[in-house]
């Protein structure tokens, strides 16, 4: 779309799960807001493409559990304005150890927060789960809740909701130059537009622009591989059958999570919760060694844990993760710049709070109180935070 000319009240940088739920919040609020992305829509070059996500309330930090309360809302809500379905409920299957502490805290968390769940004995897997081997004396936890998001499908309503809102989305637009003040001027490669507010959700290039400003984040940028396994019997790990989206703790130094046959009829989505450090301008050099190794990793646990599909992957997408070092998000002003809002690091675990994220960052760049505690996402956590040039 053609950006209008004036002064707008924000422009948002990046068009991913979080940039979109920014300008969104915005342009409810009746705002002019301009949503600006780097390459042309859609696209598969962050952290927002692909067609599932898993969704869920089970979390260790009670703060997380609390936006999801709001999330689930928001995300039921945007179905109802655009008429499609963006979340299927399948439940969410936790497997671990009986004494493994991160699956006690999350029990622990659920029950606080009066979350519908339940727990699971190593018997009670076997008969309720037949089509899953467990071989440690595995016990699981059920988030009741838990389910899937159409990614894809979520962020297109989206972006056309923001519009029908008299939102503007630029796309093919890449940021070369931002110039701090009131307004703020932002010069892309095709024009330059001035704001009261700007708010980078950048995900992967988030430094590349923030540098610029006198700061860089504790960030890395993590590569992950998005394998597909095929069913040796059709629909026996599908989403029609209520097979559970699964996460196991402690079978691997990350995280494995998996969700049912959907997306690619007949395969599985199976993927570790890790990846290899990589330059977001270069996610599609040649498979490293680091690569070999997860996929290693995901082929013994399918083969051990997941009989009914072939331990091979027919198809393997990559994903980009944004890490912070203690995995939670960042969602703060410039320390310097007090109309400048960054919101980054979101760790592989944010597009399901995004609705909550997208809140949060137009409370911040219209000034309003917040509606969540922010100690958890303050940049100033850091103490590697380089300020060289503030």
């Amino acid at each position: 779309m053609t950006a209008q000319k004036g002064l707008w009240d924000a422009i948002v940088i990046g068009a991913g799960i979080q940039g979109c739920f920014t300008a969104y919040h915005l342009a409810k609020h009746s705002k002019k807001v301009l949503l600006l992305e780097q390459f042309f829509l859609p696209h598969s070059r962050g952290s927002s493409h692909g067609q599932s996500r898993i969704i869920r309330k089970a979390y260790p930090e009670d703060f997380y559990t609390r936006m999801m309360d709001e999330c689930y809302q928001t995300w039921a809500q945007l179905e109802h304005e655009t008429g499609a379905q963006l979340h299927r409920q399948t439940e969410l299957l936790l497997l671990g150890m009986k004494d493994n502490p991160e699956l006690k805290t999350i029990q622990a968390t659920l029950s606080r927060q009066g979350i519908d769940h339940g727990c699971l004995s190593s018997e009670d897997l076997k008969q309720r789960f037949p089509n899953i081997q467990f071989t440690r004396g595995e016990v699981g936890l059920l988030d009741k809740t838990g389910g899937v998001l159409y990614a894809d499908k979520a962020l297109r309503a989206l972006q056309h909701v923001i519009c029908q809102l008299g939102g503007t989305v630029c796309d093919g637009e890449k940021v070369v130059e931002i110039r701090p003040g009131l307004p703020v001027t932002v010069k892309t490669t095709l024009k330059s537009y001035q704001a009261n507010s700007l708010v980078i959700t950048a995900g992967p290039w988030t430094n590349q622009i923030l540098r610029p400003l006198g700061i860089e984040l504790p960030l890395q940028t993590l590569r992950i591989n998005v394998c597909y396994y095929r069913e040796k019997v059709p629909g026996s790990y599908s989403v029609s059958q209520a097979f559970p989206c699964i996460l196991s703790l402690d079978l691997a130094p990350h995280h494995i999570y998996g969700l049912p046959a959907s997306e690619y009829p007949g395969l599985m989505k199976v993927c570790y919760h890790h990846g290899d450090s990589v330059d977001p301008e270069e996610r599609d050099c040649p498979t490293t060694f680091s690569d070999i190794q997860d996929v290693q990793i995901l082929r013994h646990f399918v083969r051990d844990h997941l009989p009914g599909l072939r331990p091979e992957p027919d198809i393997m997408e990559r994903c980009m993760y944004t890490n912070t070092p203690d995995k939670h998000f960042i969602l703060d002003c410039h320390p310097k710049y007090d109309n400048i809002v960054i919101g980054a690091g979101f760790s592989g675990h944010g597009f399901k709070l995004a609705p909550v994220v997208g809140k949060i960052l137009y409370e911040l760049s219209m000034k309003v109180a917040p509606s969540y505690d922010l100690a958890p996402f303050r940049m100033s956590r850091f103490s590697t935070l380089s300020k060289a040039h503030l």
